[in-house]
């Protein structure tokens, strides 16, 4: 026993220098790039230009790209690009367009100067639209890659490589940035434009480590993933896009033209509830279901008069969510995607605010860029590799509930961190035991999505999983401001963590189900 233990070991350090390995640590850093060029360093940027709390967090919204990237990933995983798919092969391809796309975004907000009113704050809010939509299309062509790029025993290690590479991207562009943009001369209550303009030129250069390991990289044998295609023609795909370009602008055209009916309706249900941030959510949930069946119905009635090949909408669309409830059954799929959408809830409605918080109560960006983005860093990383070797040893859904269970506990911390204000001894000790069990959590929540990933429908299934993964805390998280404003930095500390608690009665319940399927 001990000689074939120590034998593991040395496999799985020797495994580290696999070449594809080695690869998702940039594609990672790549990946983490963006992320907080739309959460955090913009929400401080705005606050620093004057824009009101309630309005910063709004932005968050930005991000939903991430928790929607299911709707076009069938477009990623068929489309061919004109040249660049012959000449790099389909996920480079895909690849190299999306880190162009994210550059050209990032260098547009830097372009922007939120303080010089509505106009410029809208075309910020464009900006990072843009840019959340070009982010989140690369991680669906990056996770296809990874779990295509290499056998199943190198997975846990190819998320453990990525999962670090990313929060060090994230570093660059969160405590970098702060760095950067205080260097350069712009502090709360001595506001420069140009500090953060340069600040954000500066997080699009580094993008160019994405660029260069796509151009470097080999394009992943395709073979077991191209086996339940069809080919089809130029134009049923140049068709298949149209119809997604389509229902875009259904969904957006829906939108507008109910904003005056909603509007008015939240005024009403406020006045019942008497809670404007529950009545703002639920109207505003109401107006994205309309749309949704707007865009339904459009798409049925090309479907019906044959705009579009039906075979081709089915075999993106229908097969991989049929594949999916015919291996696990009707009433086990639907319960795990209940938990997917849940799992990260706690965690990622906390994180929205948690920089303007930290901010309020006195710390500096210095301090929140050393202590929250660098020393919480490491303690992620820490926490990714822990995860990923506990989930060997205990198995994956023991972690998970382990990483559940911690992110209730810790979450609760920053209730005294908000009683005790400018502290940065207990800063300290909020970021270590925050972000370890949020690296455990991500890490064994990774690991499982890719067991219930079949390898056939790659980039679309997972996809689904991880913009499920998003969707509720950040429509939850875009009125974290509001609901700082109406209960207070504590109590909304408190509901935070306790929306984690359902969670942890799905993964009992999960765990009974599952444990000889992942």
């Amino acid at each position: 026993m001990q000689n074939h233990t120590i034998h593991s070991w040395q496999s799985s350090i020797q495994s580290l220098l696999r070449p594809q390995v080695i690869t998702m640590l940039f594609l990672g850093f790549s990946a983490g790039i963006p992320l907080l060029l739309i959460f955090s360093s913009l929400s401080l940027w705005l606050i620093e230009a004057g824009v009101h709390r309630s309005t910063v967090t709004y932005f968050s919204w930005a991000a939903l790209g991430y928790s929607f990237k299911f709707l076009w990933a069938p477009l990623i995983d068929r489309l061919p690009i004109p040249f660049l798919t012959c000449l790099l092969g389909r996920r480079r391809a895909w690849l190299l367009v999306t880190q162009g796309m994210i550059v050209s975004a990032i260098v547009l907000m830097a372009l922007i100067d939120p303080s010089k009113g509505e106009d410029h704050l809208t075309l910020m809010a464009f900006a990072a639209i843009l840019l959340g939509f070009s982010s989140a299309t690369q991680d669906i062509v990056i996770d296809a890659y990874r779990i295509e790029s290499a056998e199943e025993s190198l997975q846990a290690l190819m998320s453990s490589t990525y999962i670090a590479g990313y929060r060090i991207g994230m570093l660059a562009s969160g405590a970098g940035a702060l760095i950067l943009a205080s260097y350069f001369g712009s502090d709360k209550g001595a506001y420069n434009y140009m500090a953060w303009h340069w600040t954000y030129l500066s997080m699009a250069s580094f993008m160019l480590v994405g660029v260069i390991t796509t151009l470097l990289i080999p394009e992943p044998d395709s073979e077991r993933k191209a086996a339940h295609l069809t080919e089809y023609t130029s134009i049923q795909y140049i068709k298949f896009l149209m119809l997604f370009i389509f229902c875009i602008i259904i969904f957006i055209m829906t939108f507008i033209s109910i904003h005056d009916p909603i509007s008015a309706a939240k005024g009403y249900l406020s006045a019942i509830l008497g809670s404007t941030p529950i009545s703002n959510f639920i109207m505003e949930l109401i107006k994205f279901m309309i749309a949704f069946l707007s865009v339904s119905l459009f798409t049925y009635l090309l479907l019906f008069f044959n705009f579009v090949e039906k075979d081709l909408v089915f075999e993106s669309y229908i097969a991989p969510i049929s594949d999916f409830f015919k291996r696990y059954g009707k009433k086990i799929a639907l319960i795990l995607l209940l938990f997917i959408g849940f799992y990260r809830v706690s965690d990622i409605v906390l994180g929205v605010i948690s920089n303007v918080f930290f901010l309020e109560i006195g710390f500096t960006k210095l301090q929140i860029a050393t202590v929250v983005k660098t020393f919480g860093l490491f303690m992620t990383i820490a926490g990714g590799f822990l995860g990923g070797i506990l989930s060997i040893r205990f198995g994956v859904m023991k972690i998970l509930f382990l990483g559940a269970l911690l992110t209730v506990i810790t979450n609760l911390l920053f209730m005294l961190l908000a009683s005790t204000g400018n502290n940065i001894t207990l800063l300290y000790l909020v970021i270590s035991a925050d972000n370890l069990s949020a690296g455990l959590a991500s890490a064994a929540f990774i690991a499982f999505l890719s067991r219930l990933t079949n390898i056939s429908f790659t980039a679309v299934q997972y996809a689904v999983f991880s913009s499920l993964m998003t969707l509720m805390p950040k429509l939850i998280g875009g009125y974290s401001g509001s609901i700082v404003e109406s209960i207070g930095y504590s109590n909304f500390f408190l509901v935070a963590s306790l929306m984690g608690v359902p969670v942890l009665f799905l993964l009992y319940y999960l765990h009974k189900q599952l444990q000889f399927k992942v």
